[in-house]
């Protein structure tokens, strides 16, 4: 599995090479754009957030009763409007149902720049983690270092696909390279200021990308989540890497909450 995930981004990384791209001005967004279908034992932390049972998210799980998400899947809801599937490689059926009895919402959450965009979630009752379909993910220390420029990242959800003849019902993933955040804030300049609170990849051809649907969801480089997935202007758009909550910049705050 390992080998296909290395060669699917080497196809990627090859057609992207190929189309001429520049970094464009921007203009605000968060399904998976030119991605695979993967099972759920690929990405066995990947949950489905539902508001009144229908799918609204993506979130990844941190411990047997905690997820993490974006604070922005949270707008304007309450505990007893939400819930999340395990288990399950398909939107709508399979895995397990557990609803949620607490939502944190990170105290740097701004609606109007996304800054701090990520939330804790605490379950009503605990996963049983079988370390297959449902398991934990690791998280980086606070104020690690981020992953270099071009850093092969994986981002999943059950999100828009752009393309009539991939299915969002089952899970998808896409890779894309890490983005420094100096030249993402390039990419951003006339719209978002890219805080020491986010984590960008991309594309600058576009083509590969997160979409509506998949926010919260997990952005990982090397079996660690170092972001959650929270904007974009558009999908996959040329000159717009996608823009993740910083992990690394929220972790104590993590532990603190949860005590994970």
């Amino acid at each position: 599995m390992a080998n296909r995930f290395v060669l699917a981004f080497a196809i990627v990384i090859a057609l992207a090479a190929v189309a001429s791209g520049r970094l464009v001005a921007p203009a605000r967004r968060a399904q998976i754009v030119g991605g695979f279908p993967i099972d759920i034992t690929e990405a066995p932390f990947q949950i489905s957030l539902r508001e009144n049972g229908r799918h609204s998210c993506g979130g990844s799980i941190i411990s047997p009763s905690w997820i993490i998400t974006a604070a922005h899947c949270l707008e304007g809801v309450t505990e007893d409007m939400v819930s999340i599937r395990a288990g399950s490689t398909y939107k709508e059926h399979g895995g397990i149902i557990r609803n949620v009895v607490r939502l944190v919402r990170h105290p740097a959450w701004d609606p109007v720049t996304y800054e701090g965009d990520v939330a804790l979630m605490e379950l009503e009752s605990p996963l049983a983690l079988d370390g297959q379909t449902i398991a934990s993910i690791e998280m980086p220390e606070q104020d690690e270092e981020d992953p270099v420029e071009g850093s092969k990242a994986m981002v999943s959800g059950w999100g828009k696909t752009l393309n009539r003849y991939h299915s969002n019902l089952v899970l998808r993933a896409t890779f894309l390279p890490i983005v420094h955040r100096n030249n993402c804030q390039k990419a951003y300049r006339r719209s978002n200021t890219i805080s020491n609170l986010m984590l960008c990849a991309g594309f600058f051809e576009g083509g590969h990308d997160s979409c509506q649907g998949d926010s919260g969801g997990p952005l990982v480089v090397d079996d660690l989540l170092v972001g959650v997935v929270s904007f974009a202007i558009g999908c996959a758009k040329p000159g717009l890497p996608g823009v993740n909550a910083r992990v690394a910049a929220v972790r104590d705050w993590v532990r603190e909450v949860s005590d994970v």
